[in-house]
């Protein structure tokens, strides 16, 4: 008699490779605890989304100031809670339109601000005391800040009326995005005067967004882009301790940034597990007091990369399970992307779309009846303590290398990403991580999109603006700001009133990054294999 041969179970994981049991039925530790106490699991508000929705902030910004400013007031109407900008590449790297390194992307993937008067068309018509407004920009960060300051005050706000957030996360741009400019150590001065600053003269914003992000877009699992995102947290953290700032001084203005992918349950899980790991390392690393400092609050945004330019459409979909994900996980803010950003920048119908995603979530679909539904489900429960157990490992293994810095400077996050990206995509390609309308269901023939594209006579536009601009300021007052900028840039004095002076004698985005790099010099990364 021949022994029948078992059929070998095949193995289910979810995206972040962690195993899928056929059922659950064993509660966990993970759900215990109140929403709005600590640790925070089940939300920082005791009332969550039966109090107040979360903000809805679709990102956008392209081409030049007044087309962009057309784009937000057109949101706004459509029922966007708050503005959130997407700024060109030179602004995001500190050239002027007239570079010679920002030919052909002036106002390509942003909106191209190069000055004050920029800034001051970008919100022509919008009440700065009135909208809380994210800015997605890092290197150039505590500029653009400046910009924002100079028109709030133009329009009669003062600086402690103004309400938003800035990325300015540099540590994420030298693992996952590259558009820093200077080394880590100045970076990380200018990320402390920012924070130094904010804390009197700006108390309502949040100088720096943690961003988890863009890690999880360049291929990270789940659990890698929280804890690599906590870990630069307890970078900066320490930062501003160093520099002598009390923890529940500044504590309560940090906030974060997480992409959300469409592994749904995961998804959900990592935004309850970021909020318990952190409020603990708050609380007994820093010994935080203030409740408020050991609350993790973020912004979601959907994820770009699951986008496909196949069969645009579906895309709706993806993103629709996604904002579910996001706001059944608690978020504070949330931005849904175009159907049409695989292809190019979203049009204005796309955007409307997006939009309407958020609010049939928010106002129809029943989820934010209750805090936490997903509480108690077996399932999600077990995946919160698998991803807690890993992000700890991630985390005293960081610390153990010297902290994120150290990390970063060795390769340990770039190479663990890189990794995982790979796996990713030998997955796809040998079609055992199936996309729809890609690799399985895909049309022989594609339906013809309706695309916005930035024409190139935009940058010649903005390099006559520039050039006109410094032929009508007074010069003598612009380089004398500046001069004062690069000798405080030399000591331990906080940079950012001499920045915001420079910002308002009419001095250029180019032109103040260029002074910085005069004294902090190039960040040349190191290759690593």
């Amino acid at each position: 008699m021949v022994a029948k041969k078992q059929k070998t179970e095949k193995k289910i994981v979810t995206d972040s490779n962690i195993p899928i049991k056929q059922f659950y039925k064993k509660p966990s530790k993970s759900s215990k605890g109140e929403p709005g106490k600590f640790p925070f699991t089940r939300g920082i508000h005791a009332g969550m989304y039966r109090d107040r929705f979360w903000t809805m902030r679709q990102y956008a910004g392209f081409g030049d100031a007044k087309q962009s400013n057309a784009r937000y007031k057109f949101m706004l109407e459509k029922g966007q809670t708050g503005i959130s900008m997407a700024f060109d590449l030179p602004t995001q790297i500190g050239h002027d339109p007239d570079s010679v390194q920002a030919e052909g992307e002036v106002g390509k993937v942003g909106v191209s601000i190069s000055s004050l008067k920029d800034m001051q068309t970008v919100f022509n018509g919008i009440e700065l005391g009135k909208v809380s407004t994210s800015m997605t920009i890092n290197s150039t960060a505590s500029t653009l800040l400046a910009y924002y300051i100079a028109v709030g005050q133009s329009q009669g706000f003062s600086s402690k009326q103004l309400r938003g957030t800035t990325q300015n996360d540099i540590l994420k741009e030298y693992v996952a995005r590259n558009t820093y400019i200077y080394p880590p150590e100045p970076s990380m001065r200018l990320i402390g005067d920012m924070i130094g600053y904010c804390a009197t003269e700006v108390p309502q914003w949040y100088p720096v967004s943690i961003s988890g992000y863009h890690i999880r877009e360049a291929g990270s699992t789940a659990v890698q882009e929280i804890a690599f995102t906590l870990a630069n947290a307890i970078e900066y953290i320490q930062t501003c301790i160093d520099r002598g700032l009390k923890i529940d001084d500044f504590a309560p203005r940090l906030s974060f940034f997480f992409c959300c992918t469409i592994e749904f349950f995961e998804e959900v899980a990592k935004f309850r597990v970021a909020r318990k790991i952190y409020a603990k390392i708050l609380k007994e690393r820093f010994h935080a007091k203030n409740p408020k400092s050991l609350q993790l609050k973020f912004h979601t945004q959907t994820s770009g990369e699951s986008l496909t330019a196949q069969q645009p459409d579906n895309n709706i979909v993806r993103v629709a399970i996604q904002s579910m994900a996001a706001v059944l996980g608690g978020t504070q803010s949330l931005h849904t992307n175009s159907r049409d950003e695989a292809l190019a920048l979203p049009t204005q119908e796309s955007a409307k779309i997006a939009l309407r995603t958020q609010q049939i979530v928010g106002y129809e679909s029943g989820i934010t009846k209750t805090v936490d539904p997903m509480a108690g489900s077996y399932y999600l429960e077990e995946l919160c303590d698998e991803i807690e157990e890993q992000t700890w490992k991630y985390l005293k293994k960081i610390d153990k290398m010297g902290g994120a810095l150290k990390a970063i400077e060795k390769g340990f996050f770039q190479a663990e990403i890189r990794q995982n990206a790979y796996r990713l995509k030998k997955e796809v390609d040998d079609d055992s991580r199936v996309l729809v309308g890609v690799n399985k269901f895909a049309d022989e023939v594609e339906a013809k999109q309706n695309l916005l594209r930035i024409d190139d006579s935009l940058g010649r536009k903005q390099e006559k603006a520039i050039k006109a601009l410094r032929k009508s300021r007074d010069n003598k007052k612009t380089t004398a700001a500046l001069s004062k900028m690069q000798s405080v840039a030399e000591s331990d004095e906080n940079l950012m009133p001499y920045i915001l002076n420079s910002v308002k004698s009419h001095a250029t985005t180019g032109e103040i990054s260029n002074t910085f790099r005069e004294v902090f010099g190039e960040y040349k990364p190191k290759e690593i294999f």
